[in-house]
């Protein structure tokens, strides 16, 4: 837990763990006790088909807390609701949904990660 006289900063031009995968990449730095991320997703990425394989489920099961910095992305709920995401929204997605990048542009999403640590890993 941080006290009041906590202080840290870590750049991410230098990030901790860089995770590629089909069509995106996650950056990740871990500040005192807080993992922060961003992530870039390429046109055509699709997270039912660049991280299904290596998440091992068939919808996504992190819940995600978002800031849109570029991009678009269209969200579909395992309950049929969706939502179309641009530059500049603050998205909070629960756990079990599919999303694909819908600009012609790269969409790039900045996290800051609690539960979701393990996005982009390969399934034990």
């Amino acid at each position: 837990m941080l006290t009041a006289t906590d202080l840290s900063k870590k750049s991410m031009a230098v990030p901790d763990e860089v995770r590629e995968f089909d069509r995106g990449r996650l950056e990740l730095v871990t500040v005192a006790d807080m993992e922060f991320a961003r992530a870039v997703f390429q046109p055509g990425w699709r997270w039912s088909e660049s991280v299904r394989p290596l998440a091992g489920t068939e919808s996504c099961r992190f819940p995600h807390r978002l800031f849109v910095e570029a991009g678009a992305l269209h969200i579909r709920m395992d309950d049929g609701a969706e939502l179309d995401i641009t530059a500049g929204d603050v998205v909070v997605i629960g756990p079990g949904h599919d999303a694909w990048v819908t600009s012609t542009e790269p969409c790039v999403v900045y996290e800051f990660r609690g539960e979701d640590s393990d996005y982009a890993k390969t399934a034990d």
